[in-house]
């Protein structure tokens, strides 16, 4: 396999892990103060050493997140189109050994769904499924979108990993980005929490960003499951990935999310836990490593964090969001993939914002230009 995996392959987990750790306050000083910073730099500025010089990089991170991207928030919800799956994953509610119902949404059904998430204001919706090639792949997804592109200036998508040649084909239905996390980079632990279904095949999946890329994607959103594995590590090799992308398909816009892992039904508890501090530490880290990056800030965190720390390098939040298929309009009972933390609407996320200076932002792109 070509593409990441081949740089992939040089690092050691351990070793990676074991030089974040010992890095020194020296170390994140030096990192503070240079312009442009390398990976080293990022592995000081999420290290324990740099806990203590949390103000001084948020102070850093929001400048420089306004002078890229200005007082800005672009607004985005989630449409589960299904929770079909053919997986087993320890964390996911979705997952194939838990006894829910399963449910897949129709072209009437979906059109429900629309008219609700359009009433809120949304121009930009994600859409989301479990891993069911049969029941949800290429030609479910191609009808879809004909049903949704109409409504949306915006559509991406969060699904399985699938082939080059089949994001080809989705692009000009109106596909503009796709999110494909790589849950953790530990492949011991990676396979432990994924034993059985497509994704457990750790290589295919680290290689979808490559995929992604090689096919034109406008955008790839990238991220680990935050609770799976150590969130230092697992940042690390995000950031290595990002920029080996950057490099790569330099023509490709990219965003990180920073999904904590949340209850879910039959999901089990984080083996490592992240605190409020330590995310906004990484958040501050992404933006002070990479100024053009998107950061996105979902419902599974509270509304009272959400509200502090927009202003320190987010450039994207959902709001009003369900997690369950037909959870807007056709089957608001059906099981949630995990949690929301932040239930508040579109309008109370909208006024938050302007009340703290910001612009909601409910369209950002045109297929046009």
């Amino acid at each position: 396999m070509s593409g990441f995996k081949n740089i992939f392959d040089q690092y050691n987990w351990d070793e990676v892990k074991a030089d974040i750790y010992a890095k020194t306050p020296r170390d994140v000083e030096a990192a503070l103060n240079r312009s442009r910073r390398s990976l080293e730099d990022f592995k000081a500025l999420i290290s324990p050493a740099a806990a203590p010089y949390l103000e001084q990089m948020a102070q850093m991170s929001r400048t420089l997140t306004q002078q890229r991207f200005g007082n800005t928030m672009q607004l985005y919800i989630p449409l589960y189109l299904s929770n079909e799956c053919q997986n087993i994953c320890t964390y996911c509610g979705f997952s194939l050994d838990n006894k829910i119902a399963r449910k897949t949404l129709n072209k009437e059904e979906i059109l429900r769904e629309v008219a609700v998430i359009k009433a809120m204001g949304y121009e930009h919706v994600l859409l989301v499924t479990g891993e069911a090639n049969q029941t949800v792949g290429l030609d479910y997804f191609q009808e879809a979108l004909k049903v949704i592109r109409p409504h949306f200036a915006n559509i991406s998508m969060e699904v399985q990993p699938m082939d080059e040649a089949d994001y080809a084909q989705l692009i000009p239905y109106g596909l503009h980005a796709v999110l494909v996390y790589q849950e953790t980079y530990h492949q011991a632990d990676y396979k432990m929490h994924h034993p059985k279904g497509r994704k457990s095949n750790f290589e295919y999946r680290l290689d979808t960003p490559d995929r992604l890329g090689r096919a034109g994607i406008h955008k790839i959103g990238l991220g680990v499951l935050i609770g799976l594995e150590d969130w230092r590590t697992d940042s690390f090799f995000t950031a290595l990935h990002l920029q080996y992308l950057e490099r790569t398909y330099w023509q490709t816009k990219y965003s990180i999310s920073f999904p904590r892992l949340r209850p879910c039904s039959g999901g089990l508890p984080p083996k490592v836990e992240m605190n409020d501090r330590e995310l906004v530490q990484l958040i501050c880290a992404y933006r002070l490593l990479d100024q053009e990056i998107e950061l996105s800030l979902s419902t599974r965190e509270t509304p009272r964090f959400r509200d502090n720390v927009i202003k320190l390098g987010i450039t994207a939040l959902s709001a009003g969001s369900k997690t369950n298929p037909g959870g807007y309009a056709t089957d608001l009972s059906s099981l949630e993939q995990f949690e929301i933390s932040d239930d508040r609407s579109p309008v109370s996320i909208s006024g938050m914002l302007r009340a703290q200076g910001y612009e909601p932002v409910w369209k950002d792109w045109d297929a046009g230009y």
